[in-house]
């Protein structure tokens, strides 16, 4: 399912007014705080109104203001998980999940997959007290999936957890794409967030898109470095698991040779895709030997953005793909760090952390 969205309205503190599109698979809509994004997302479900506009999924209109459309909350056809859980506490979890099915009429999913798919088939009996964080929340993503929605509207899902209850629901996010097919708005601030699930980026900055397209191209722009977060800007690249070392490292193969990662919990064969941050990225203008870093990479410089302060983002080119990399305008200068240069991309293996690891999910999605 694609999305459609063009919409104005004054939210006081600023004018929102957001136009894009959301193709098929994983798009997430990033920005700072207060940047507007809870404002689109509600009002794609129906929960705010927009003074104007248009919003329209895979062609069926859902508020039209030319032409006096404004379809009700529980017609349109979405789920939608908040950032906290919203569970009903004298209800177990298998009535739950099973209430959106009720209401909605379109319950013909069979709860106990959605269980199974979720990792929540133990709970089903539990009281939603007793749960944690991050159960919370799949029970919500379950209650969610069992109304059968044309697509899944995420606000922020994971920020009321901590660092260990992310990490544990992050996986049944990417399961949940990969079995379900079904199309996802998200919406976060999180960068780590965008890098293992986004396969399509609208990037918002005080109600206006100033920023769309493929997590290759959005996330090693230059220009947009200091929008996501100069010690969260980097790579996603694709990957794919070449071999398990008995020494406890992964080889994975990319379009500009090889890298070398602790091991990877995946099979020989399997698709996955790898963050790496601009700020592990080490440029040499020769190939450099005698190294504990195991990862050297050929590259070319495509572009050099000289900040204010005494850093510099260089975009490079490496086989298919692009890396950034943030180095000192000393080091530019000495190494003549300028477009079209040909250098080396130098990284560690144990820079990269399993969570900055996607399985089963790529950049061209």
């Amino acid at each position: 399912m694609s999305l459609t969205v063009d919409i104005r309205r004054d939210l006081g503190g600023f004018d929102l007014h957001t136009t894009f599109d959301a193709p098929e698979g994983v798009t997430v809509l990033f920005g700072r705080s207060g940047s507007g994004k809870t404002s689109v997302v509600k009002s794609i479900a129906g929960l705010l109104t927009p003074q104007q506009g248009r919003i329209a999924l895979d062609g069926r209109v859902l508020f039209d203001t030319a032409a006096r459309i404004d379809v009700p909350v529980h017609k349109r056809r979405l789920g939608y998980v908040f950032q906290d859980s919203r569970l009903f506490p004298h209800l177990t979890v298998r009535d739950n999940l099973c209430y959106a099915a009720r209401v909605s009429g379109r319950g013909s999913r069979d709860p106990k997959e959605v269980a199974a798919l979720l990792g929540i088939s133990h709970l089903l009996d539990r009281r939603t007290h007793a749960l944690s964080g991050g159960e919370a929340q799949r029970v919500a993503i379950g209650r969610a999936l069992l109304s059968e929605p044309d697509m899944l509207l995420m606000d922020e899902p994971l920020a009321s957890l901590d660092g260990p209850r992310k990490a544990e629901i992050l996986p049944y996010l990417e399961t949940l794409r990969r079995e379900t097919g079904l199309s996802i708005l998200y919406v976060t601030h999180n960068m780590a967030e965008v890098a293992r699930l986004a396969t399509h980026i609208v990037l918002i900055d005080e109600g206006r898109v100033v920023r769309s397209g493929a997590p290759d191209e959005v996330l090693t722009d230059p220009d947009m470095v200091r929008m996501l977060g100069i010690r969260d800007a980097g790579a996603v690249l694709s990957a794919t698991v070449a071999a398990h070392h008995p020494d406890g490292l992964s080889a994975l193969s990319i379009s500009a040779g090889q890298l070398l990662l602790p091991a990877v919990e995946a099979p020989v064969g399997a698709k996955l895709r790898v963050r790496i941050l601009a700020q592990d990225v080490i440029l040499a203008r020769t190939r450099p030997e005698d190294l504990s870093a195991l990862n050297i990479l050929p590259v070319r410089v495509l572009a050099v953005r000289r900040g204010e302060g005494p850093g510099v983002v260089v975009q490079l080119q490496a086989g298919q793909d692009r890396l950034l990399a943030r180095i000192t305008r000393r080091s530019a200068d000495r190494l003549d760090i300028v477009d079209g240069a040909e250098c080396y991309a130098v990284m560690k293996s144990v820079a990269v952390s399993q969570t900055d690891i996607a399985v089963g999910l790529q950049t061209g999605l």
